[in-house]
């Protein structure tokens, strides 16, 4: 008898079903007590499927008023555990590396549209809240490997597709570090917190809550659904057990190396993107959709011993490596934003790289902005577009240096750079001549919440 060919579909989404009606059951916490939904073996190719990371509550429809009263107590919906064993059935252990390789990857056939959105600044806000403080959204469709969108008119570039979200359960030893220092810092931040003091204060952490809390085959009520709820943690960072990461170059072919904490590494992954700026700077700022995986795992025996290096006090105080895939955008030409540690007001800061990547982004959105788009539709599109973000300096005190660079070929205008020198100066002209998209649409701009007092 032939084997079968294609991936095993072991996790399935009916996206005309919420969150907690799917089958098998979805969540939206990371603790070691929630069970396995799937067992898989390592070498063959799985495929999941996976809902927005919103389970469906941002629609498509031209309004931003679901941002504007999104829930944040139910961010990521996740697809998963999977258990993975070895060829012999023996599941993977504490203490092993577990090697996922992305085969393939892409939107759910049949939902082959997106968004981008700036949560308001009473619900979340951003990394520019102060700048930016209405819930705003852009709606994209796909066109193959491309993405446009009709509320940001004349920008079309091909997506780099990734989840924002693969991770393993951690342990209960390491999910108690987790809450005991975030705790800390909620407790204690606003009085000995230095850095970033410049940024709109969004919560300095988000502690375990049982609002909002979906723990998959945990039945919601019991008395073992509320402890875990009241333990688990949020999964809006990143951690040791990789999650919430939100790399835009982890796609097709590529490789993470997770540490293992649990019997069966108990893979979970969602938070599907069809495309990200480095730094999702908007928030809720990739082109957001709902997806599918296909993944390969490999178990490293005692690889983390092996070849992770403790960065804490315990062994658990380890970080995944990523291997990029070979299938990226090609541009050769880039405009460049440059900022550094003064913020807004002229104080000056401490090599902060945070206010540093702040102010090169506001330098990028004053630019673009001068040619005919809203600083919004901007800010919208450097969240989502494939632009590139890097610590050029972080030596030279007192200033962290950062750039931010744009690929110039996904503008659908036609600009001419002129370089003219002399002795003190260079400066760069430049003509752009706009191509309004042809649609049944002609809604040119961005989508505003109705205004809400603001908070000042």
């Amino acid at each position: 008898m032939m084997n079968s060919i294609g991936p095993k579909l072991v996790l399935q989404v009916d996206l005309k079903k919420k969150p907690w009606e799917q089958n098998p059951p979805l969540h939206n916490r990371w603790h070691p007590e929630i069970p396995p939904v799937a067992d898989v073996r390592v070498r063959e190719v799985f495929r999941v499927e996976m809902v927005d990371f919103s389970g469906g509550g941002i629609t498509k429809d031209y309004t931003a008023e679901d941002i504007k009263h999104a829930d944040q107590s139910v961010v990521h919906y996740l697809s998963g555990p999977v258990r993975v064993v070895d060829l012999d059935g023996n599941p993977a252990e504490p203490g092993d590396l577990l090697a996922v390789e992305i085969c393939n990857l892409g939107p759910l056939p049949g939902d082959e549209w997106g968004f981008t959105a700036i949560f308001d600044r009473e619900n979340g806000g951003g990394f520019l809240t102060d700048h930016f403080p209405r819930a705003t959204k852009a709606i994209w469709y796909f066109e193959g490997i491309y993405a446009y969108s009709p509320h940001i008119p004349g920008v079309r570039f091909p997506g780099l597709v990734h989840p924002g979200i693969i991770g393993t359960a951690p342990s209960k030893e390491l999910l108690n570090i987790w809450n005991e220092r975030e705790r800390k810092l909620e407790e204690t931040g606003p009085q000995t917190l230095k850095l970033c003091e410049v940024l709109h204060s969004r919560p300095l952490a988000n502690l375990p809550s049982t609002k909002g809390c979906i723990l998959g085959k945990i039945q919601d009520g019991t008395h073992e659904w509320n402890r875990i709820a009241n333990e688990a943690a949020r999964t809006i960072p990143g951690r040791e057990n990789g999650g919430n990461c939100d790399i835009k170059n982890l796609s097709r072919g590529s490789k993470i190396y997770l540490p293992v904490f649990v019997e069966g590494a108990n893979l979970s992954t969602g938070d599907m993107h069809f495309s990200q700026g480095d730094g999702e700077v908007s928030f809720c700022g990739a082109i957001e959709m709902s997806g599918f995986l296909e993944l390969k795992c490999e178990i490293i025996r005692n690889g983390m011993k092996e070849y992770l290096t403790p960065m804490g006090p315990t062994p658990l105080h380890v970080n995944p490596i990523f291997e990029i895939g070979p299938m990226e955008p090609r541009f050769s030409e880039w405009l460049v934003f440059e900022g550094i540690s003064v913020d807004e007001s002229g104080q000056q800061h401490y090599l902060d790289a945070s206010v540093a990547y702040k102010r090169a982004v506001l330098n990028a959105i004053d630019y673009l902005s001068k040619f005919g788009y809203t600083k919004e539709q901007v800010y919208l599109l450097l969240s989502c577009c494939p632009c590139e973000g890097r610590i050029s300096g972080i030596v030279d005190a007192p200033n962290a240096v950062a750039t931010l660079a744009i690929p110039t070929a996904i503008f659908d205008q036609e600009y001419q750079t002129n370089k003219l020198c002399t002795q003190i100066a260079f400066s760069f002209l430049i003509s752009w001549k706009i191509k309004q998209r042809q649609s049944s649409l002609t809604q040119s701009y961005i989508l505003l919440a109705s205004k809400s007092a603001i908070i000042t």
